[in-house]
């Protein structure tokens, strides 16, 4: 009987336009076969991706630990909480993600005040990990352009048990001209550490997805962080401009790096 040949080369033997396209994306292209499987390599890589994904859920969002204590000291961050009382929960019950706990409310209301140009919040979501490994450049790059645009910013704060829908929230509490929430992303086989960021123009009881705009991947191998932050005010800017957000308003692009 004839055996399986592997006849994909090695590494080394690429050709250039195989190298050039394997750095351009974390997706396991031309990893090559043992048969009809994977080689060993790739299994292991796989199996070490699904538990680094898994770990990256089920882990709790510590700001001391994860973000650093110089750091939350300078951007003064608060943590509130919504419905959902612990990890299982979260979980269980994405509703439950979408709104604040009463007590949680009562400190919003408290230590922030309304009416701002632009909201930032950050939110662990499906990935603490995403959270201490971007945010940390993100944030900074965020505030100094707004500052540059001569926006107002309201007080950064942190949300446990976060999903996007809390931006509704947001809205009916602070009343910002533009919310942005900057949440870990589901983890994949591909990274563990990408973050989203969720928008909307005044955000209300009762919106939607369609109401929002989303820039994804925002990671090493991704949407890098001064990408994701000049992404983030363009489409700001663009916001305020048209009094809107969600499907029917267009991102314009910055050419890619070649």
């Amino acid at each position: 009987m004839a055996k399986h040949r592997d006849d994909s080369l090695a590494p080394s033997d690429w050709p250039e336009i195989v190298r050039r396209v394997r750095a351009r994306t974390p997706a396991r292209l031309l990893a090559g076969r043992s048969g009809a499987a994977y080689r060993t390599s790739t299994q292991i890589e796989l199996r070490e991706a699904h538990a680094a994904a898994r770990d990256a859920v089920r882990d709790e969002l510590d700001l001391e630990r994860d973000l650093g204590s110089v750091f939350v000291q300078q951007w003064d961050l608060s943590e509130a909480r919504t419905r959902a009382r612990n990890k299982d929960e979260y979980l269980l019950r994405p509703d439950l993600g979408r709104f604040f706990s009463e007590e949680s409310r009562a400190q919003v209301l408290d230590r922030c005040s309304r009416g701002h140009d632009l909201e930032i919040v950050i939110g662990d979501g499906l990935s603490a990990t995403a959270v201490s490994k971007q945010v940390p450049s993100l944030l900074p790059l965020l505030v100094e352009g707004a500052r540059i645009r001569q926006w107002s910013v309201g007080p950064v704060f942190v949300v446990r048990h976060c999903r996007v829908g809390i931006l509704n929230e947001i809205g009916d509490l602070l009343d910002p001209k533009v919310a942005v929430l900057l949440i870990g992303e589901r983890p994949g086989l591909a990274t563990s550490e990408s973050l989203s960021a969720y928008m909307a123009y005044q955000p209300r009881s009762g919106h939607t997805d369609a109401n929002r705009n989303l820039i994804a991947n925002i990671h090493a191998q991704g949407v890098r962080p001064e990408q994701a932050a000049l992404r983030i005010l363009n489409l700001a800017n663009v916001m305020m401009k048209t009094h809107g957000s969600g499907c029917l308003l267009k991102e314009e692009l910055p050419a890619l790096d070649r």
